[in-house]
């Protein structure tokens, strides 16, 4: 396909700043728990004080009798379940005769001030009859207790693709890793304010999913989905974190709809750590066969999730644990099992990269392994394997452009890794890592044959040019995608037009911004709307003025108002076995990644002096917040590589439930960053445009742990990457022992009989 070379765009590929960085920079943004209204409730939830057990009693009378109440609920009021994927939906906005978690919803309450919210909360009370809880995998495969009726074990896959097994195989390699959970600390905490008015719901809430929680809501009110709408406002944050339908939204619209007044509940910080939704802890073993000469035969990769309470997006995360390994490297014959259980913490879901980041931690870790023992460079090694533009992987993904080759001889000249690798001065290391993406899934939660993003133009002769786009900016920039792409195919300033964002009543339909979808749908949709848009003016006008501002006003003057719609749906997948559903894009991103360390053998002390990476974009809609991205994905890598931990005591108790004590990465922890945009042009993608949302994180934290066995030798075959941890590795190596510290043995799972997928043919890659 041919592009349109840099030099011809004016938005495309620049580098102006966001279209709301100054409201935000000025304070003026508006976001959900500013929001007021008249005879406005302020809402608050009781949350469980056990991890597990049942509800034998809830006593709310002197909660109802105090001044200034004038709402609560408990579990009976709101009895029907619901999830964010249609697989499972076991969640209640107030738990219902049992508790699963430390900090699950038993009751709600609405006062006229946060204060006496807060003081009816004190005066429920609940009587528990104590279940040993379920806090590990291990305890949920032995327990006598369950989490759920259905049994601890929530989904198992287990699937096989390619060639036979290799026989032929000069050598063989297996490891263990362990990632542990972590989430994702927006700046904004979750909010939301509904109001009922004539028998219609309108929620405003900081949700990165607005047509899905319509449809939620409905289900759980048992209301039409035409009686709910959701707007969304300036949003301080998501990360994924923000997907999941909350119990704060349903029980606000709940009392809005008894009491006739509008009603708001933002959490505490401390909240959205119990219902946070991060990132899985995961157990992971992979095994792999190889020819002497660094050609890579077999892979199996078995992977072990501690999911929490709920289902939330787990069912997808357990498939993602091994989908997108075949996109980075061509395996002839993969086996990949994965399983995900119950717990009783808090439930897991998607963090950028969604169930990405734990294997591809896992693999490119175990690669380096490979190649020292095999006597090769690391860069060589995983050249000898890559997949290529254009191909069909082995669990049948259509990769299309791949720059993967380019970023990978990029980091590699620039950081001079093949000349500092194994050779700098005791202390210091380098590590080289690679990462894949997907640009939004090709398959939508709810499956159906709609567009998977609509976006409307309009223009009149008062009401100016407007465009309608039912995404949510979350921080990301979507906002300004959208507007570049509209305003780069008009021909026009990107200032002159009105944005109407996240608004189910007046905004076409959109599945939410997740996946690395919005870019490259949400881009589509606005290119195709934008062309019509543009056609229809000029066969109004009936000829080209000297701008399209011209020529657009002499159309108006003709017809009062103009309208386009344009829309995006992906091709269809490849893939017809079950769970192939998840993996498939239109297209993927590509990433490598150099990190530079220091250790300090005396403290343990890991500090990154430098990251030099790579990213295969297709093409920047606007450089500037695409290098922002990476550098947030570089941020949150490192925040995951030595900082996070989601850790609970043995009553299930969250140990680090504040910003204080749940560390993350500031400004004094950010190394020198080299960054390089890889331009492909993707066939897919607007104006060739890919990801860059999630991909980022994924390549830094193996990069930093094969920096850190370079520097000291020791394998941290866990994350974080601790001071202490670096000790005990080191401690052992001087005992002559494994210098690592990581799992020892998978968990005795078992997992059913693989089902084998036979390879696509050429033909029907085609296709």
């Amino acid at each position: 396909m041919n592009f349109m070379s840099k030099k011809s765009f004016r938005y495309i590929n620049s580098s102006a700043p966001k279209i709301d960085a100054l409201a935000k920079a000025r304070g003026n943004a508006k976001y959900t728990d500013d929001l007021e209204f008249d005879r406005m409730l302020y809402g608050k939830l009781l949350r469980s004080t056990l991890a597990h057990g049942r509800i034998k009693k809830i006593d709310v009378s002197k909660a109802r009798a105090l001044r200034g109440v004038r709402a609560i609920l408990t579990g009976t009021d709101l009895p029907i379940r619901y999830g964010i994927l249609p697989v499972s939906q076991d969640e209640l906005a107030l738990a219902l005769g049992k508790v699963r978690y430390i900090g699950e919803p038993v009751a709600a309450v609405a006062a006229t001030s946060e204060e006496t919210a807060f003081e009816a909360l004190k005066l429920i009370r609940v009587e528990y009859e104590p279940i040993d809880p379920v806090l590990s995998i291990k305890d949920a495969l032995k327990s006598v207790q369950s989490v759920h009726d259905e049994g601890n074990l929530h989904k198992a896959v287990s699937l096989e693709f390619g060639q036979t097994q290799s026989t032929g195989a000069d050598y063989s390699r297996e490891d263990l890793f362990y990632y542990e959970g972590n989430t994702h600390l927006a700046l904004e905490e979750h909010s939301a304010v509904a109001l009922w008015q004539k028998g219609r719901l309108t929620l405003h809430s900081s949700s990165q999913t607005p047509f899905l929680l319509r449809k939620i809501l409905a289900k759980a009110l048992e209301i039409p989905e035409t009686s709910v709408r959701v707007k969304v406002a300036a949003v301080g944050g998501g990360f994924g974190g923000k997907l999941d339908p909350f119990a704060h939204e349903i029980c606000a619209a709940k009392i809005a709809m008894i009491t006739g007044r509008p009603v708001k509940f933002t959490l505490t910080r401390e909240e959205v750590f119990y219902c946070h939704r991060g990132r899985h802890p995961a157990v992971m073993w992979i095994k792999t066969d190889w020819k002497k000469d660094g050609r890579l035969l077999d892979m199996h990769f078995k992977a072990a999730l501690d999911g929490g309470a709920y289902g939330s997006f787990g069912v997808v995360c357990v498939y993602y644990q091994g989908a997108l390994q075949p996109v980075t490297y061509k395996i002839p014959h993969y086996r990949f099992e994965s399983a995900r259980y119950f717990t009783n913490k808090p439930p897991c879901g998607p963090k950028r990269g969604h169930g990405t980041p734990q294997p591809r931690f896992a693999l490119e870790v175990h690669l380096d392994k490979v190649a020292e023992e095999l006597g090769q460079d690391p860069v060589a090694l995983r050249l000898k394997n890559l997949m290529t533009p254009d191909s069909v992987t082995v669990n049948q993904l259509k990769v299309t452009s791949c720059g993967l080759n380019a970023c990978i001889e990029k980091v590699a000249e620039v950081s001079g890794f093949r000349r500092k690798h194994g050779r700098l001065p005791p202390g210091k290391g380098v590590g080289f890592a690679l990462g894949s993406y997907l640009c939004g899934a090709a398959v939508p939660i709810y499956w159906n044959d709609e567009p998977h993003t609509t976006v409307r133009i309009t223009a009149g002769r008062k009401s100016g040019l407007t465009v309608y786009c039912g995404a949510t900016d979350i921080g990301q920039g979507c906002d300004m995608v959208v507007a570049s792409v509209v305003a780069e195919i008009l021909g026009i300033s990107i200032h002159r037009l009105r944005l109407v964002m996240a608004d189910t009543d007046t905004t076409p339909p959109d599945l939410g911004s997740y996946s690395s979808r919005v870019t490259l749908m949400a881009g589509n949709a606005a290119k195709d709307a934008a062309e019509k848009f543009k056609s229809q003016v000029l066969a109004i006008a009936g000829k080209k003025e000297t701008s399209f501002e011209r020529t657009l006003q002499s159309a108006l003057r003709k017809k009062n108002r103009i309208e386009s719609s344009g829309s995006y749906k992906p091709p269809a997948k490849l893939g017809r076995f079950k769970g192939s559903g998840v993996g498939p894009s239109p297209a993927y991103s590509f990433s490598a990644c150099v990190a530079e360390v220091t250790c300090d053998v005396e403290t343990g002390e890991v500090g990154v002096s430098k990251i030099t990476f790579a990213h295969d974009i297709g093409r920047a809609i606007n450089r500037l917040a695409v290098e922002g991205q990476i550098e947030g994905g570089i941020a949150m890598a490192l925040g995951e590589a030595f900082f996070e931990e989601q850790v609970y005591d043995e009553r299930g108790l969250h140990r680090k439930p504040s910003i204080l004590d749940y560390k993350i990465p500031t400004m004094e922890d950010m190394p020198e960053l080299e960054i390089f945009l890889v331009e492909t042009g993707d066939p897919a993608g607007p104006f060739g445009a890919k990801e860059v949302g999630q991909g980022p994180l994924l390549p830094v934290i193996p990069a930093i742990a094969n920096a850190i066995y370079d520097a000291v030798g020791v394998r941290i075959d866990e994350t974080p990457f601790t001071p202490e941890k670096i000790l005990l590795a080191l401690e052992r190596k001087a005992m002559a022992r494994a210098p690592r510290v990581g799992p020892d043995k998978f968990p005795d799972i078992v997992f059913p009989e693989p089902f084998a997928v036979r390879p696509v043919s050429a033909v029907q890659a085609s296709c």
